[in-house]
C-alpha cells in the first residue's frame, strides 16, 4: 500500500533514478499466463550480472503502488549490512515495466498470478537458477509480502526464506477505508504528481492497485488457506499503527505457519523500512544471520 505522506516528500527525483546502479529491462516472452512483458529491474552489489555469483541474493518485492525507485536506497542499505547481492524490480504495470492498459484490470487473484507465474519468468530470464534460488531471500512489503508468501507457499524448495513487511492475507474493513481515501487523496491533492516521478505511467499504477482493491469482489480475497505449504524460514513484520492493516494479519500468518516468527513494531505504521528502520534491519539482520 502507498504511504501518501511518504509520497509527498519533495525528496524524491523528477524521473526515477536508480539508488545504486541503473534500471535494466528483462523481456520476457508471452506464455499461455501473461502477454510478452518488459520488466525494471536493478541489481545492486552485482559485479557483473551475467556472472554467477556464490553470494547469496535478496530479491526484494514492492508494495502495490511501488517501483524500483519508490525503495530509494533502503534495499542497497540492507544488502551491504547482510552481505548479500540484491534483485529490485517493477511489477508490470508500475515503474518503468510495461504498463497496464487502460481498459485491463487486475483479476482478484492477481497476487498470485505475480508469484507463480511473472516472477519465475523473471528470474528465468535473469539466469537465477534451481541452485541460486535455494539460496535466495524474498523480502516483501504489503502487497509484495503477500506475493512473497504465495511465492514461498508455491516454490517451497526455492528460497533460503522470506521476510515480509506488512503483508496482507485477507482483507480488512480498515485496509478498504484507506485505500478509498488514498484514491480521494490522488484525484483531489498533488499525490499524483509524487507518485509520477516513480512510474511512467502514473494512471496505470494507481487504478490498476486502487480498483482491484476497490471492487467488491476482492473482499472474498484471502491466501490463509495456501499458508501451511510454506517451510522454509519466515519472518513476518507490522507496525502498531498502520493504517493498512492490523496485527490479525501476521497472528494469522504465525497461526498457520507455526515456524513463522514475529516482530511487531512500535510506532510504526505501513511502512517499516521508512519509519522505523533501525528496529527493522537489527529483525532482519539477526533473523537471517540465524538461519546461515
Amino acid at each position: 500500500m502507498p504511504n501518501p505522506a511518504t509520497a509527498a516528500t519533495p525528496a524524491a527525483p523528477a524521473t526515477p533514478a536508480p539508488a545504486a546502479g541503473a534500471s535494466r529491462f528483462a523481456e520476457l516472452p508471452a506464455s499461455a499466463a501473461h502477454d510478452a512483458l518488459r520488466i525494471e529491474y536493478r541489481w545492486l552489489n552485482e559485479p557483473a550480472a551475467q556472472r554467477a555469483d556464490d553470494t547469496p541474493l535478496a530479491l526484494f518485492l514492492h508494495e502495490g503502488l511501488g517501483s524500483v525507485s519508490m525503495w530509494r536506497d533502503w534495499p542497497q542499505r540492507l544488502c551491504e549490512r547482510l552481505g548479500l547481492r540484491g534483485l529490485v524490480y517493477s511489477r508490470p504495470g508500475y515503474g518503468l515495466s510495461t504498463p497496464r492498459a487502460p481498459h485491463v484490470k487486475w483479476p482478484v487473484d492477481f497476487m498470485t498470478e505475480q508469484a507463480r507465474d511473472i516472477l519465475p519468468a523473471l528470474l528465468d530470464a535473469l539466469g537465477i537458477d534451481a541452485r541460486q534460488r535455494r539460496r535466495m531471500w524474498v523480502i516483501g512489503h504489503s502487497d509484495g509480502g503477500s506475493i512473497a508468501l504465495l511465492y514461498a507457499a508455491l516454490y517451497p524448495e526455492a528460497l533460503a526464506g522470506a521476510v515480509v513487511m506488512a503483508p496482507h492475507v485477507f482483507v480488512e474493513d480498515l485496509s478498504v477505508a484507506s485505500i478509498a481515501q488514498t484514491k480521494q487523496l490522488y484525484e483531489t491533492t498533488d499525490l499524483r504528481d509524487k507518485l509520477a516521478r516513480h512510474h511512467a505511467d502514473v494512471d496505470s499504477a494507481f487504478y490498476g492497485w486502487n480498483d482491484i482493491w476497490l471492487n467488491p469482489a476482492f473482499r472474498q480475497w484471502r491466501i490463509v488457506d495456501t499458508l501451511a505449504s510454506i517451510r522454509q524460514p519466515l519472518l513476518a513484520i507490522q507496525g502498531h499503527d498502520d493504517n493498512y492493516g492490523t496485527m490479525a494479519q501476521i497472528d494469522t500468518i504465525a497461526a498457520r505457519v507455526p515456524h513463522a516468527q514475529l516482530v511487531k513494531l512500535a510506532a510504526c505504521g505501513h511502512s517499516p523500512h521508512r519509519d522505523a528502520p533501525a528496529p527493522l534491519d537489527d529483525a532482519i539482520a539477526a533473523f537471517i544471520a540465524a538461519q546461515r
